[in-house]
């Protein structure tokens, strides 16, 4: 067994260790039980219709099959839209704007954290005041907005009111504040503009900031759906998870509930996996965000 340097056992050994079982005892039981929904998504999408309503409901899938999802991309929303449509949607609202996210939310926190300025306390006051506002607070005034700049029924109304995240701007303010001034002075005494300092050595060193804004940017444009219901009356222009919460609807269209329930379950699927690849691949920095964005 490793000694720590004061004489007692190391805390976090390198290698397995028996004082390690009493944790495994109680971790493992917890991390199968949080996994047992994941599993469930899985098997369920994949289900036959006579598995769907099975008596007693079966977790585990017995005879899978690809019907959901071939009924699913074969369906179309109120006879206007495949399904495929949606889903493009989608992925170009929540890429373009995980992508605006991060510039404009490290380029504002560059700024609030490494440059003096008039109203700087100011406005990251407000940043921080923003982050009480619930979505359904401000929906009349937002509105009120978008309609006023014309973007009702435009692709754009998917993407400019999800640009300005203030939690995203509040984590990487604070990532950045642990970022020494004096490796800031050097870079300038060797004559590195603002653009470089920013480029090759801010950004470098708050990469778990960054990733935990592309997650959270990512699931707030994935899983929006009051943009499609409230600014958007073109068919063509909704997306995906408006139409995985219209599918409840539409038992009648695809020739009933059964029908209706596979596609359901085939659309929950694809709406769950991309939140939980990116955060399986990210998850080690948004820990270390999280840990820092609070220390000084």
């Amino acid at each position: 067994m490793r000694k720590s340097r004061f004489g007692g056992t190391k805390i976090n050994p390198d290698k397995f260790d028996k004082s390690q079982i009493k944790f495994f005892l109680i971790l493992i039981p917890v991390a199968i039980f949080m996994a047992l929904p994941i599993i469930f998504i899985f098997n369920h999408a994949f289900k036959p219709f006579n598995e769907l309503f099975a008596f007693p409901p079966r977790f585990f899938v017995q005879r899978p099959t690809l019907i959901n999802f071939t009924t699913l991309f074969a369906t179309r929303q109120l006879g206007a839209m495949p399904m495929s449509r949606y889903f493009f949607n989608s992925i170009t609202v929540a890429g373009v704007i995980v992508v605006l996210n991060i510039v404009i939310s490290t380029m504002a926190a560059y700024a609030l954290s490494k440059k003096d300025f008039k109203l700087k306390k100011l406005m990251f006051e407000i940043n921080t005041v923003a982050l009480m506002f619930v979505p359904v607070a401000v929906a009349i005034p937002r509105y009120l907005v978008v309609s006023g700049l014309g973007l009702i029924d435009s692709f754009w109304v998917h993407i400019i009111p999800l640009i300005a995240m203030p939690v995203g701007l509040f984590l990487l303010k604070q990532f950045m504040d642990q970022v020494p001034d004096s490796l800031i002075e050097a870079a300038k005494i060797d004559g590195a503009s603002d653009y470089y300092i920013y480029y090759k050595i801010v950004l470098p060193l708050v990469k778990p900031a960054v990733a935990t804004v592309a997650i959270l940017s990512f699931q707030s444009a994935w899983n929006n759906i009051e943009t499609s219901a409230i600014y958007i009356t073109n068919e063509s222009l909704r997306t995906f998870a408006f139409f995985m919460n219209s599918l409840g609807g539409m038992g009648g269209e695809l020739g009933g509930s059964v029908a209706a329930a596979g596609i359901s379950a085939a659309a929950s699927l694809l709406m769950f996996v991309p939140n939980l690849l990116i955060f399986i691949f990210m998850q080690s920095k948004v820990m270390d965000t999280m840990a820092h964005s609070g220390i000084k």
